[in-house]
């Protein structure tokens, strides 16, 4: 028997150690790739407070029974984590704004890709990076990232070439708060990288994606939690076990079958 994600999100909600201590051991080196990732200068200080966040009853982590794949679960646990970075330090705001309306007024004519390729730019990932994760060559992620930035260029008040960068988290908090109920599911998503969607299907996604910052927003967050997972190690029985103490979580005799741990 597989211990799956979804066993994982039923036993944390329910105070379960075994959830608990699963997700401490198993999710903690992704928790510090993600404050590594957009909270670079607070090094590993924030890594216990975090934990503590998401084992608030406010928290949405843990909030759902319905059967969650890893990789939306970290999508998830990414939000949150960022979510509770900013009620202790508030990223600075930008000196050059940009509202999500005018982003989308001046990249209307962009393709679905082109809009993710400029979307990754808000998340500070370099062409370099960004052409592995869409599956272009770098150099076309440069030429679509200048023709975005002179579109960008026309329609704001102002302008500079980090203006994307520089205003990221914000446009991100507003594409996650602009869900609509034609908005599409992670398994949609899932489904087009793992090569699971019909054409069809595709292009029904393409026409709503198109209009929606909401959707450009999650699909380039799934597709990131490829990078976030790519190659990550559990924590040492240690430190592991200093955390768990943190949480008050009280060490746990598994069955056999729990050792073995798998992932959904």
């Amino acid at each position: 028997m597989i211990y799956t994600c979804y066993d994982m999100v039923r036993d944390c909600r329910a105070g379960r150690p075994e959830g608990w201590s699963y997700f401490i051991s198993n999710y903690v080196p992704v928790i510090r790739r993600i404050l590594a990732r957009y909270r670079p200068s607070a090094g590993d200080r924030y890594t216990a407070p975090v934990l503590l966040a998401l084992r608030e009853p406010q928290s949405n982590l843990f909030g759902s029974l319905e059967p969650t794949p890893e990789r939306s679960f970290v999508a998830e646990l990414r939000q949150e984590a960022l979510a509770a970075m900013e009620t202790w330090e508030p990223t600075p705001t930008p000196e050059i704004a940009v509202d999500l309306e005018t982003l989308d007024a001046a990249l209307e004519p962009l393709t679905v890709v082109e809009k993710q390729t400029v979307w990754l730019e808000t998340m500070g990932y370099p062409p370099p990076v960004t052409g592995p994760m869409l599956r272009m060559e770098p150099r076309t992620v440069e030429k679509i990232r200048e023709r975005a930035a002179e579109l960008i260029r026309g329609k704001a008040d102002a302008w500079r070439r980090t203006l994307l960068l520089d205003n990221g988290p914000q446009l991100g908090r507003a594409a996650a708060a602009a869900a609509t109920k034609e908005c599409l599911p992670a398994k949609a998503f899932l489904d087009i990288l793992d090569g699971r969607t019909t054409w069809r299907g595709r292009e029904e996604m393409e026409r709503h994606v198109s209009h929606c910052w909401h959707c450009v927003d999650h699909y380039c967050r799934m597709v990131e939690v490829l990078e976030l997972l790519r190659g990550v190690a559990p924590l040492p029985d240690a430190e592991a076990g200093e955390l768990r103490k943190l949480l008050g979580i009280e060490a746990e005799k598994r069955p056999a079958w729990k050792r073995l741990f798998g992932r959904a």
